[in-house]
């Protein structure tokens, strides 16, 4: 049997491409739920607002073909009308026009319909919930897993972000030196960003020409979009705000941001429906604190990711470990279907 560490993308699409093979694994996961950094809400009139893994382009192939091999449909960002663009924190925000760019895209129903897809063509018992992995050995003819219970297994695959395997994980034996090291200075998708978002009876903001978007170099909101649903019957606004404001108390925090939107786009974006944020800094099963100061993407897709440990019994997965698009959900499919290939050679299949 294989043990997943990790009910993310890669995790999951690891255990799909798996049980399309008939051989047998479970999932570990540590939350309460599946999905890892790809985290929808839905308010109450069911309207997707996405506080994780957002945004795709045309180049991630990878992420489309799944897609429409699960049949699940996506659309164009709507980019469409003027912008606003705040130089710095003396200046008002200036109306812009964006000008052509690759399209990006997002899915429909919210990326955790993708979640959701994956997870429909596993078994339910296949995935265990609340299981926090603390320690990994590697016996002579077995690997065995320590988490909420013991779980003996032939091979593991640690799908979750490289530091956090590596400073929260205890190896027996030792994972090799080059491989830790690398590991711990891995800068994790997400970790200490914050996503927000606001929804509203009406888009008031094309009914004014205006596309939504807004960037600013001051804060706290730092880049901002449209973020209505497929077809344009439910609407919000959703962006990233800087992670300097994250220690603030939460009303204040937000009352910072509602004083700029308004500054922005005026007294309408006072007449949301809901506000939501996540402050990734947060959440224990994403975020770990860094021994030196880590750029962003620092040794994502490192060579030491895809090689195979402890006599092919360790595979690492995750979106930082692909070769390709490495902190994407497009890497995050590629680590998935090549750590599921490497074992499908291990048990005498291809897929």
């Amino acid at each position: 049997m294989i043990l997943i560490i990790g009910a993310g993308l890669s995790g999951l699409i690891t255990a799909y491409r798996l049980k399309q093979q008939a051989i047998p694994f479970k999932i570990l996961e540590a939350r309460t739920r599946i999905g890892g950094r790809i985290f929808t809400t839905y308010g109450n009139d069911d309207c997707p607002t996405e506080m994780g893994a957002t945004w795709f382009n045309s180049a991630h192939n990878n992420l489309r073909q799944l897609l429409d091999e699960l049949n699940i449909e996506y659309f164009e960002q709507n980019m469409q009308g003027t912008a606003f663009y705040q130089p710095n924190p003396n200046s008002p925000a200036q109306s812009i026009e964006i000008p052509p760019q690759q399209p990006s895209y997002r899915i429909s129903d919210g990326t955790t319909a993708l979640i959701n897809a994956l997870f429909s063509k596993l078994n339910v018992e296949d995935v265990l919930l609340n299981q926090t992995v603390t320690k990994i050995e590697f016996k002579e003819n077995s690997v065995q897993v320590t988490a909420e219970e013991i779980f003996t297994a032939s091979h593991v695959v640690v799908a979750l972000p490289p530091k956090l395997w590596a400073k929260r994980i205890e190896f027996e034996p030792n994972l090799p030196s080059e491989l830790l090291s690398t590991a711990i200075e891995t800068h994790t998708w997400m970790e200490d960003s914050i996503k927000i978002a606001l929804r509203f009876d009406k888009p008031f903001w094309k009914e004014h020409g205006q596309s939504g978007a807004f960037f600013s170099n001051s804060g706290p909101i730092t880049e901002f979009y449209d973020h209505s649903n497929h077809h344009q019957t439910q609407y919000a606004l959703c962006g990233f705000m800087s992670s300097s404001y994250k220690n603030l108390a939460d009303d204040d925090r937000k009352q910072k941001v509602l004083n700029q939107l308004q500054s922005v786009f005026g007294d309408h974006v006072l007449n949301y429906l809901d506000y939501q944020e996540c402050i990734w800094s947060r959440e224990r099963y994403t975020f770990e604190s860094s021994d030196t100061l880590l750029f962003p993407h620092q040794n994502n897709g490192h060579p030491s990711f895809r090689k195979n440990y402890f006599s092919n019994r360790l595979f690492v997965s995750s979106a930082e470990s692909a070769q390709q698009h490495p902190g994407y959900m497009d890497g995050a499919v590629i680590a998935g279907n090549s750590v599921a290939e490497k074992i499908s050679q291990i048990f005498g299949n291809s897929l």
